[in-house]
């Protein structure tokens, strides 16, 4: 399971021109769900992220980390983020998840982000345009 974190002023997902999911300061997560992705990986993906303190403390190091500055949260499908891109001029899928595996495993991250943080989401397969404010820019590729 693949979260590419991004450190944003805001950001928000746009369907259809209409809104459905915006944060101002906070973390904006790509979400990629792998074909042995399961439970145990996203609860541990989930702790990683609401836990990696990439946030400036008063001295203006990165030591606090998206609770502690009382941020939000935007999960956002990206299944392009499982692509293998060592070869040729054609990204590969076959490390992906099956769509309605990849859903399953979307919808439980989400939820653990919920249980813990104000959180918004994208629709998972939907045809999205995602705006953001990078702040820094920050952004770190997190996988387990």
């Amino acid at each position: 399971m693949i979260a590419l974190v991004q450190r944003v002023k805001n950001a928000n997902v746009n369907i259809d021109g209409k809104i459905v999911g915006q944060i101002n300061h906070g973390l904006l997560i790509l979400l990629g769900v792998e074909k042995d992705d399961n439970e145990q990986k996203a609860i541990r993906l989930c702790e990683r992220v609401l836990g990696y303190r990439i946030f400036s403390d008063h001295d203006g190091k990165m030591n606090l980390n998206i609770k502690q500055v009382n941020g939000q949260v935007l999960v956002v499908s990206q299944f392009t983020l499982v692509a293998d891109t060592h070869k040729g001029m054609r990204p590969s899928f076959t490390n992906g998840a099956t769509p309605s595996d990849a859903n399953r495993l979307y919808d439980y991250f989400l939820q653990l982000c919920q249980q813990q943080i104000s959180t918004q989401s994208g629709e998972f397969a939907a045809d999205m345009q995602v705006s953001l404010v990078n702040d820094g820019p920050v952004t770190f590729w997190l996988q387990v």
